[in-house]
Order: C-alpha cells, then sequence, then structure tokens
C-alpha cells in the first residue's frame, strides 16, 4: 500500500476504551520509552508536531535568542490563548523591536474555550496572536533580528532559522530528517523517529542548567501553565510529576523525560487526544513513578448519560518489550528532505 499506510505497520495497542464494563473501540499506535516498556515500532519515522517545540527553542538560544523564565516556556508552548499567553508573545516581539502585525502564524481564535469566547465578546477576529503557536512564532522572530536575519521570511525551510532548527532536530533526536512539512501554524515540520523523539526529550531534561537546552528545562518546570494552560492535560501532568519535561503535540502526540533521562515518546494511529493522558500515566508508572495527582490526572472516563460508566484503559506494560520489527518511514504527502 506504499509509505502513506507505513505508520500503522507494527502498531500495538496503547489504550482500550471500555464502556459498562465492554470493549468499545481501541487506540492503536507507538510507544518508544528510555529504560521502561515499549509498544508497536519506537524506529517509526513520524512527524512530531509541536511536541517538538522544546527542542526549537533550545535551537533558537544556541542562535542568539535570549530568554527565559516564562516567556521561553512560552516559546515552547501550545499555549491556550489566555491574556497572559497573548501578551507574552507580544513582550517577545516588543523586546526585538517588532509588533504582532510581523507574525506569519496561522490566524486562531485562543485554544481554551473561555478565552475564545471572551475574544469574540470583544469583536476580535482570528489572529495570530491569539492562535496557540504565537509564542514560538514570536520567539522565532526575535531569533532572527539577534541574529540578523531576514525576519519577512523566517517560514522558508531554506532560511538560515529553519536551517539551524532541522540540524539540531537531528543532533538531539540522533536522527536524519527525512521529510519535511508545513505545520499547522505554517513553520517547517521536520520529521524524526518516535524513540528519536523520546532521546530529544531526554537530552533536554539531563542538560547542564547552564546550557540552552537546560534551560528549556528549567522554564518548562518552573511555568507549566505557560506551556499550555490550567485546563490542558499537559499542564497537569507536568504539575503531577516534579521535574518532569514536557510538551504535547497535534495528532495524539506526546513526549516527556524525568530528570534522570528515563523518557517517553509516543504517536497515537488516528490521531485521537483522548487516549494520551491515561497512556502517558501508566508509562510514567511503568517508568517507576508514583502520584496520586499523576494517577488523577491520567484518568480519562467514559461517559454514560453523564455519569461515568468506564474509563480508557492504558494497555502500557509492566516492563520492556523489544520490537521485533525494523524501524518504518510513515509520511507520504510531504516532499522528502
Amino acid at each position: 500500500m506504499g509509505e502513506a499506510s507505513s505508520v500503522a505497520t507494527g502498531a500495538g495497542t496503547l489504550a482500550t476504551v471500555v464502556r459498562s464494563g465492554v470493549v468499545e473501540s481501541v487506540h492503536l499506535g507507538h510507544l518508544a520509552t528510555i529504560d521502561g516498556p515499549q509498544i508497536g515500532r519506537p524506529g517509526t519515522t513520524f512527524f512530531p508536531r509541536s511536541a517538538l517545540k522544546p527542542v526549537q527553542a533550545a535551537a533558537m538560544l544556541r542562535a542568539g535568542l535570549d530568554l527565559d523564565g516564562e516567556l521561553l516556556a512560552l516559546a515552547a508552548a501550545s499555549h491556550a490563548g489566555l491574556p497572559m499567553h497573548r501578551a507574552g508573545a507580544a513582550r517577545i516581539l516588543a523586546a526585538a523591536g517588532l509588533d504582532t502585525g510581523a507574525l506569519r502564524n496561522t490566524p486562531d481564535l485562543p485554544l481554551d474555550p473561555g478565552a475564545a469566547a471572551a475574544w469574540r465578546a470583544a469583536g476580535s477576529a482570528p489572529e495570530p496572536v491569539a492562535q496557540n503557536c504565537s509564542g514560538k512564532h514570536a520567539a522565532m522572530l526575535a531569533t532572527c533580528v539577534a541574529a540578523g536575519w531576514d525576519t519577512g521570511t523566517y517560514l522558508d525551510p531554506a532560511h538560515p532559522l529553519q536551517r539551524a532548527i532541522r540540524r539540531h532536530v537531528e543532533a538531539l533526536t540522533g536522527d536524519e530528517v527525512r521529510h519535511v512539512a508545513v505545520d499547522g501554524c505554517g513553520a517547517p515540520l521536520f520529521s524524526c523517529t518516535v524513540a528519536g523523539l523520546a532521546r530529544a526529550f531526554a537530552a533536554i531534561a539531563t542538560a547542564d542548567p547552564a546550557s540552552p537546552e537546560g534551560r528549556v528545562a528549567a522554564a518548562v518546570r518552573a511555568y507549566p501553565e505557560w506551556l499550555g494552560g490550567p485546563a490542558r492535560p499537559v499542564t497537569r501532568i507536568l504539575r503531577a510529576v516534579p521535574g518532569l519535561v514536557a510538551k504535547d503535540g497535534a495528532e495524539g502526540v506526546f513526549a516527556a523525560s524525568l530528570p534522570d533521562g528515563r523518557a517517553l515518546a509516543l504517536t497515537v494511529l488516528d490521531g485521537a487526544a483522548r487516549p494520551v493522558p491515561a497512556v502517558v500515566a501508566a508509562t510514567l508508572r511503568a517508568l517507576g513513578v508514583r502520584s496520586p495527582e499523576l494517577d488523577a490526572a491520567g484518568h480519562v472516563p467514559v461517559l454514560g448519560h453523564g455519569a461515568e460508566v468506564g474509563a480508557v484503559e492504558p494497555a502500557v506494560p509492566a516492563g520492556p518489550v523489544v520490537p521485533a520489527e525494523p524501524a518504518v518511514s510513515s509520511p507520504a504527502d510531504t516532499g522528502a528532505a
């Protein structure tokens, strides 16, 4: 069936959806860990979507970006579009002598439903600053100013900024970038393997605190509400596990690492976000984490007439399972790098 179907090849069961004691549906995918269980083919090449943002942020620091604290967390964020997030993106731009008109990410409403309702009630239309990637784009523009690069073409894969990010993706993942796509926000998106994404997060979580990677790790750990938002699963998981570095991505992608380098990365085959908290929590438990807050963050109920009648049950084994198949490649609808 060609490369378009290869992401499905060798996928394993990540979670089952149980309603009133009956398995109603199944989520398949790939799970890679460092020092933990594996599901499917961890060597599968895929698009890590926004889970790649901490790697991109570290690359920008190496290229001259000067951010720390909540604004560095925002540079690695898929934020909820709350007023603090929008103001933070504007602060990053203002420090570089720019305003929100320089942003080239896709116009959108805030991701948080309440923030989106307030935005509309104020008569505002979709704008780049409200879109969940505006922190990353503001940081990309600030990096260009710091490095003396053109700001008008920063989304071109051939731009010096994007070439620097690509090199850093390869350095931290240990993978060759085999595919380049356009992400939902308009920025270039570089492929890696599921296992490579886990390696990248382990590298960030264990980095020297003074290094760019260590600075990103510190920002994510200290400001989880800037990485997502108070109601977002990634923020809840970060709060539940002190020292964790984590990031979610579209199409059911998630990556995380503990401070000692025990790490995970996963992709859900059907792109659903629903099983992700349950699978992440179960994987962290398999890696040795015990926390009532983590158990709560990983509980995904199934409702019937407004009452809980079941749950999303993770299928993560207690110990490591070595995949039997070699690596495969998944993206097919983009040009090769």
